[in-house]
């Protein structure tokens, strides 16, 4: 199957698309990972044009089944959280892989995606890094007004951002900047304070 070419490209998005579909939680009106699926790939599009098929697919398929893993059967506090994190970037890894596999894929695209989606190399991998700075835009985009509303307390999702913001490259928190724009007060607010903190941070 020769996946440089549209019908290739459409065939193994469909068979990311089919299992992000299942997921129960939405974003208007649709499974809230088939449209974090999108917009990363969207992002990961606007950010390298020239972005390899891998590096697309992973984009595609980075909350994979994330729904069937919550964050409730790890220990709370960061050492829980941290655990939770590398489960599912393990689970990302293995299931995209076989999800590409079984659609025909080529078996180098599938293990490269597999990488990128499980976060290998991130800090040196640019491929890896463009996949971070895409996934956190569409975090920002789909997640961050229901994280304010749920966590009610602005300081916290200040925090969370901030965090956001340190694992994006340089490009990616620019990208950040413009899209807050668009986000109601409250959400630009939050924005604004993490990219003081993420300064402060970083001095």
């Amino acid at each position: 199957m020769d996946i440089g070419t549209d019908v290739g490209m459409d065939d193994l998005r469909a068979a990311i698309d089919a299992v992000n579909a299942g997921d129960p939680r939405s974003h208007d009106s649709e499974p809230l990972a088939l449209a974090q699926g999108r917009m990363a790939e969207a992002w990961v599009a606007r950010l390298d044009p020239d972005a390899s098929v891998a590096l697309r697919l992973a984009a595609r398929a980075h909350h994979l089944r994330r729904w069937e893993l919550p964050r409730s059967d790890y220990p709370e506090g960061r050492a829980g959280y941290l655990r939770w994190r590398r489960a599912q970037r393990e689970r990302h890894g293995r299931d995209l892989a076989a999800i590409l596999d079984d659609a025909g894929g080529e078996e180098s695209v599938s293990a490269r995606a597999a990488e990128i989606v499980a976060k290998k190399g991130l800090g040196s991998d640019p491929e890896v890094q463009a996949f971070e700075d895409a996934v956190s835009l569409a975090f920002l985009e789909t997640e961050l007004r229901p994280v304010v509303d749920r966590l009610e307390d602005d300081s916290k999702v200040t925090d969370i951002v901030a965090k956001t913001l340190a694992k994006m490259s340089a490009a990616g928190r620019g990208h950040a900047q413009e899209l807050a724009a668009g986000l109601d007060e409250r959400s630009r607010m939050i924005v604004a304070n993490a990219q003081k903190l993420f300064v402060q941070r970083d001095l």
